[in-house]
This record gives structure tokens, C-alpha cells and sequence, in this order.
């Protein structure tokens, strides 16, 4: 492993970007890195993480009385040449004309580094990524996973003070991108090197974030841990973007909340809650003495667990997921029980 990196913090101050069209990518932001987290920008297409992660990187400025600094120093200013970042696109934009080796060691070369000390780092870098077999190999003959530990290896190979990472797994099929997801993390906890994180993959966000980053239109909508993101959402949006989540209206009466389906004891709730929320595990099937009952419209068999859906008046089906073996036909009539301590009642329902 080489060496844990000496990471920096870093501040966006009011970091607004409108582009010459009048497009509006960013509202005024405003957000605080700490020195060797992983932070990750989550969002959906469209919503300024791409933007955000530009402005730090230098290649976009904010408007006006915008200020990115890294730790004390103002860099707003500075062009990605003379912000020592280390950047990872989608695309890997990898030289096809140059070997993987040439490819690892382009930026200590354009750095003017000395032969012996490029030919080093390059063989460090070849070790770390576990790709020292694929030195003399071209890049047209490399897979897609091959590729991005290239891309990775290139970007740390000059020794960034900020690791930037624009949905890097996005092109990769499903378990290679869990495989690299693994090897990410490891490498990221390892170098303890600043990192910012683009997804739109709520997956990778939940398993490579130190915090999380939730961006909706432009905004920040919320900002914490994994755990905070998923159990205490801030807003509705935040709730559903981030894993799946059952809804159910009714109101609350006699220490439970009351729905068309049958009633969840509560005797915690909210006098005014008109809406409720809560996560698959926070539901399962019962068998005496339900707090809801419903019919199954869906069951997905997914080998240790089956997804079922459960029509029990509202919207949209609820969603829960049981070990058991058992065959579920459509149609067939469960009862259902709720755990209270994971209902959530959100601003906007209230």
C-alpha cells in the first residue's frame, strides 16, 4: 500500500454557476469537507453533483463572490493544473497511443519528474492496483474494469491532494462493479486521501461514503452518514431516493395509527400525523393479531429472500421482503406487522 496521503479540507462559500445560456446548474452552496473523507455526491441526472465536483477539480468557476479553498488557501482562482487533484471520469479518457505503464506515469512526465522517480512510482502504482501484469499492454486491448484501475492508478500516481471520482462504475456490468465498489473502498480507507464521489447509484453512495451528499435541482437536500441519510431523511424526496420506502395515510386514534387496512400501534405518534413512512424490514408478515392486512399482487423470488408486494388500499402496494420458504400466489390474503419504532412522519406530510 503506499503511503496515507497528508489530506486537505475543503470549503465551497457561496458557490452559485450559471452558464452563458442562463442555465442555473447550481444554487448557492455551501458545504464543508473534512480532510480524508469520502464524501458523495448523490443525485439523480441533472441535479449540479456533476457540477459541484467540477468546481472543486477547477474546471468550472462559480459565479460572482463564489470561494472554493482548500484547507485556508483560496484556490477559486487556480486551473486543475495547479490544484494537485487527481481526477477519474466514466469515460477513463485513457491515451490509446500510449501503453498502460505510459499511461500511469502521463502526469509525473508533463510534472517534469526525473526518469528513475517516474519508472517507481509507476511500478507502485501497477502493484497497487494489482495490474503489473498489464504494463506493456495497449488500452484498446484492456476490459472496462481492466480500464478504470488504469484510470485510478494514473490519477494517483502524482500524489493528489483530492481524489475526484465522476461516476467511475457507472459502464461496468453489475458485478464488476460490485468487485471494484470493494476494491474502491479499501483502496480509499487505506490512502485516507480527500475524496469526492459522483453516483447517481444509491448503492455505491451507502458503501463507499464516509457522508453523503444528497442534491435535488441544484440544492443540497441533505448531508450526513450513510445511517442518517437512510433512517432520519430529511424530506420526501431524500426518503424515496434513498433505498425503497413504504407509504400509508390515514390518522392517528387511541394511541395507533388508523388506516383503511387495520391500525399500527403507536402510542409515540404524532397527534397530527396523516401520513407515515417506513423501510421493508421495518414490516413482516404475521400471523395471529395483524396490524394490517392486504393481498399480494407480486412475488419476486430472489433465492436467500422474497420481495413481496402487498396491496393493502393505498397508493402503491407496501413492500417487504421474508426468508421463508414458502410459495406466494397473487391473490393470496397476509397479514401484516408493523414495528412502530421505524415510522417516520416528514415535514411535508404533516
Amino acid at each position: 500500500m503506499t503511503p496515507r496521503a497528508n489530506p486537505v479540507s475543503i470549503t465551497l462559500s457561496g458557490c452559485r454557476k450559471t452558464f452563458p445560456d442562463g442555465t442555473r446548474a447550481l444554487e448557492p452552496l455551501d458545504l464543508e469537507i473534512v480532510s480524508g473523507e469520502t464524501l458523495v455526491l448523490l443525485g439523480p441526472s441533472g441535479c449540479g453533483k456533476t457540477t459541484t465536483l467540477r468546481m472543486i477539480a477547477g474546471l468550472e468557476q462559480p459565479d460572482a463572490g463564489g470561494k472554493v479553498l482548500f484547507d485556508s488557501a483560496d484556490v477559486t482562482a487556480l486551473p486543475i493544473e495547479r490544484r494537485n487533484v487527481g481526477m477519474v471520469f466514466q469515460s477513463y479518457a485513457l491515451f490509446p497511443n500510449m501503453s498502460v505503464a505510459e499511461n500511469i506515469g502521463y502526469g509525473l512526465r508533463i510534472r517534469r519528474r526525473p526518469k528513475a522517480g517516474i519508472a517507481s512510482r509507476v511500478r507502485e502504482m501497477l502493484a497497487l492496483m494489482r495490474i503489473e501484469r498489464l504494463a506493456d499492454r495497449r488500452i484498446d486491448q484492456l476490459s472496462g474494469g481492466q480500464r478504470q484501475r488504469v484510470a485510478l492508478a494514473r490519477a494517483l500516481a502524482v500524489e493528489p491532494r483530492v481524489l475526484l471520482l465522476d461516476e467511475p462504475l457507472t459502464a461496468l456490468d453489475a458485478k464488476l462493479r460490485e468487485e471494484l465498489r470493494l476494491e474502491i473502498d479499501e483502496l480509499l480507507r487505506g490512502l485516507g486521501i480527500t475524496t469526492i464521489y459522483v453516483t447517481h447509484d444509491q448503492a455505491e453512495a451507502m458503501a463507499l461514503g464516509d457522508r453523503i451528499v444528497v442534491m435535488s435541482e441544484g440544492r443540497v437536500a441533505q448531508v450526513g452518514t450513510p445511517r442518517e441519510i437512510y433512517q432520519h431523511p430529511a424530506s420526501a424526496f431524500v426518503a424515496e431516493f434513498i433505498g425503497t420506502m413504504n407509504v400509508l395515510r390515514g390518522n392517528v386514534r387511541d394511541g395507533a395509527f388508523v388506516t383503511g387496512a387495520g391500525a399500527i400501534p403507536w402510542p409515540e405518534a404524532p397527534a397530527d400525523a396523516a401520513e407515515v413512512r417506513f423501510r421493508p424490514e421495518d414490516v413482516r408478515l404475521a400471523g395471529e393479531t395483524p396490524h394490517l392486512s392486504g393481498k399480494i399482487v407480486a412475488s419476486v423470488f430472489r433465492g436467500d429472500r422474497t420481495r413481496l408486494l402487498v396491496d393493502v388500499g393505498g397508493e402503491k402496494p407496501l413492500v417487504l421482503e421474508t426468508g421463508t420458504r414458502s410459495d406466494f400466489a397473487r391473490g393470496n390474503a397476509v397479514g401484516l406487522c408493523v414495528d412502530a419504532s421505524g415510522l417516520i412522519v416528514l415535514p411535508e406530510a404533516k
